[in-house]
């Protein structure tokens, strides 16, 4: 993916995620859209140790940056990021989705937890 496909995903995500914001009546979603807004060094970086502590299970967790595999998550839980490293994607498989995914999955945001 070249850097200008992934800067027209990124505008076009923030987009979409104010309008559900507005839609939706959603603090959640404009949230995730003000952080992704900013500079990518400010991005959050999650490990998978992180969100086994502060996670239950059937949480759907947020993360508006990139989720690394630094540790076990044993509980089963739903991650929605922006990205994912590779390890992560294997380790994790199904029970990973876009924010676009999640987006779709819980538009009005209820009951999601934003971590990082």
């Amino acid at each position: 993916m070249t850097l200008e496909h992934k800067n027209e995903r990124l505008k076009s995500l923030i987009g979409q995620l104010k309008k559900q914001s507005i839609e939706q009546k959603s603090s959640v979603w404009k949230r995730i859209a003000i952080e992704l807004e900013g500079p990518t060094k400010n991005y959050r970086v999650v490990n998978l140790s992180r969100i086994e502590k502060y996670c239950d299970d059937n949480d759907v967790i947020i993360v508006p940056g990139k989720v690394l595999s630094g540790g076990e998550l044993t509980k089963k839980v739903t991650v929605a990021a922006y990205a994912f490293s590779k390890t992560t994607q294997e380790k994790l498989g199904t029970s990973l989705i876009t924010i676009e995914e999640a987006m779709k999955k819980y538009p009005k945001g209820n009951n999601l937890k934003i971590i990082g």
